[in-house]
């Protein structure tokens, strides 16, 4: 029978251990900190500017990616194609947005933990394949979306940061769409 102290040296190199394993590995844990906006940084010959930009709420279009699983995200976790996660170009890692697809109206809460997406597009976030598929967007590959930075909920923390889904969000308005979808149609001003 092992005593208190047994189990806690035991919790200990077990610890010990997983930690030692993501070192060698060179992928860091999933946690909220430290946060992380980063230095300019350039790719393909255009420099990306990160930025803590609390109010962030942009239109655009979203485009998936999936094949990277077991990579190493720009923050250092691992990739995981399944969990709910995104990639974007300047906001800080980790930042928690709520992403809606303008065809729909379903809205998800995804955790951006990755850099992109890169390239002459319109797209101005990349989903992991469990947010894309989560918001209904598998088949389409881009898809019209609103990106708006928010706070959630510890609770919706945890159970991203676990790769599990936050909690369900009512769709918007039909109404609402029809502004954004105007909104988009407009481009910028």
């Amino acid at each position: 029978m092992i005593g208190f102290r047994g189990r806690r040296a035991a919790s200990a190199i077990a610890a010990v251990l997983a930690l030692s394993a993501c070192a060698g590995s060179n992928i860091h844990p999933v946690s909220d900190t430290p946060v992380k906006i980063g230095q300019p940084y350039q790719v393909r010959g255009k420099t990306y500017y990160p930025e803590a930009d609390s109010s962030y709420d942009m239109l655009g279009y979203a485009s998936w990616y999936g094949r990277e699983s077991g990579n190493r995200t720009s923050n250092g976790e691992q990739f995981h194609v399944a969990w709910i996660t995104a990639a974007h170009r300047t906001l800080p890692l980790p930042t928690y947005a709520e992403v809606t697809a303008l065809d729909t109206g379903k809205r998800i809460i995804v955790r951006i933990n990755d850099r992109g997406p890169f390239g002459p597009s319109r797209r101005i976030i990349d989903l992991s394949r469990g947010a894309a598929d989560d918001l209904g967007i598998i088949r389409q590959g881009e898809a019209p979306v609103r990106v708006r930075r928010i706070e959630p909920s510890d609770k919706d923390r945890n159970r991203l940061r676990s790769g599990k889904r936050a909690r369900d969000l009512s769709p918007v308005s039909e109404r609402i769409l029809r502004n954004l979808r105007a909104q988009l149609a407009r481009g910028p001003r």
